[in-house]
């Protein structure tokens, strides 16, 4: 053997016992770091073939983490990270907890919909959200309305709930909205019942199978629907048979307004300002990696991508970043403590297009 080959051979060998032990002790932290994030959130899975691909599922989304995280521009901005969804593919966390046929729910109806008993009543809400054009992109403002509301605040905002697997946000979101509008009203919160709507509602909503904001105001309307608390009517979070409840407390829809505000988001703020929190239809596949922070990015708002609702319960136009406080329905363990914030001006995450605000008998 010549010198060169033994140089070679040396040199091979020594490549080998770097690398390999590289790729080992790598390949044992990222497990490690599965081991701590499945101790975290409290997972377990039934076998190997489980575990493995919701291991593959968590170094995906360790992946996708950090190409999100690569975009913030700002302290304030939004911060992704592994969560209780990081173990799910996309497909999955898609099927569980959004809504594939939103849009197609929403184009079943017309929207710019005013309803009341009355034309005054219309009006309690009509007059608050009257509308011009202004350019995309720009949040022009009322002078007013205040620069900041936050009507947790004001003590009108139940607890965040957690509708788990069942895709009833519409649900959610409306409930949510009325129990606000009768607290601000009648200064009394209380909860009232989401499983009432998932039972009973109608106008092509399904329960736990998917739903719409609007549709769901309209048949509360229409047939005077009597909304119960929820101590009379409990969540059971699946789709059941329509209870016939009899309680001598109970609430109803006053008027209503389901509107499209794209490059009008000046009039969403006014309404919250004005009448208080309202529901929206948003595109929230990019959320299952959100901790915290304002997006900005990534979360497209066509009006095709729409699959999910939740409750605007604020804005703040002084922050770094002025932008909506939502209130999602995934728990407390959710981003900011159940809630998540949306830039304003540019119809980030489809929010613009469906919004649907009330006032309560």
């Amino acid at each position: 053997m010549d010198w060169r080959s033994f140089f070679y051979g040396c040199g091979f060998i020594l490549i080998l016992f770097l690398y390999v032990p590289i790729r080992v002790n790598k390949k044992h932290a990222s497990h490690h770091n599965f081991s701590v994030y499945m101790e975290r959130y409290n997972k377990s899975y039934s076998n190997d073939t489980v575990y493995h691909h919701r291991y593959k599922n968590f170094m995906d989304a360790s992946r996708a983490v950090d190409k999100l995280n690569k975009m913030r521009q700002h302290n304030s901005s939004a911060i992704y990270g592994l969560s209780k969804f990081s173990d799910m593919s996309k497909d999955e966390f898609k099927d569980q907890y959004l809504q594939d046929d939103l849009p197609q729910r929403i184009s079943g109806h017309k929207l710019n919909t005013f309803k009341g008993d009355s034309s005054e009543e219309v009006d309690v809400v009509r007059r608050r959200v009257n509308r011009r054009r202004h350019k995309r992109g720009t949040v022009t403002t009322a002078k007013s309305i205040p620069l900041k509301v936050d009507w947790r605040e004001s003590g009108v905002v139940t607890k965040i709930n957690n509708q788990k697997s069942c895709g009833a946000c519409w649900a959610f979101s409306t409930i949510q909205n009325m129990e606000s509008m009768y607290a601000i009203k009648y200064q009394k919160l209380l909860k009232l019942s989401v499983q009432q709507a998932i039972d009973c509602a109608r106008y092509s909503n399904q329960g736990c199978d998917g739903g719409d904001d609007c549709t769901f105001l309209e048949w509360l309307h229409d047939y005077k629907v009597k909304v119960y608390s929820e101590e009379v009517y409990p969540l059971h979070l699946k789709t059941e048979v329509c209870k016939i409840a009899n309680d001598s407390f109970y609430v109803q829809v006053d008027a209503f307004d389901c509107d499209s505000f794209i490059d009008q988001e000046e009039y969403i703020l006014q309404a919250i300002a004005t009448i208080g929190p309202v529901a929206v239809a948003v595109n929230a596949i990019s959320w299952q990696y959100y901790l915290g922070g304002v997006i900005q990015f990534n979360c497209g708002g066509d009006f095709d991508l729409l699959n999910h609702s939740v409750q605007l319960v604020g804005y703040d136009l002084t922050a770094e970043i002025p932008h909506y406080i939502a209130r999602n329905s995934w728990g407390e363990d959710f981003g900011d403590k159940g809630y998540l914030y949306l830039a304003m001006g540019d119809n980030l995450c489809g929010l613009a297009n469906e919004v649907s605000a009330m006032t309560v008998l």
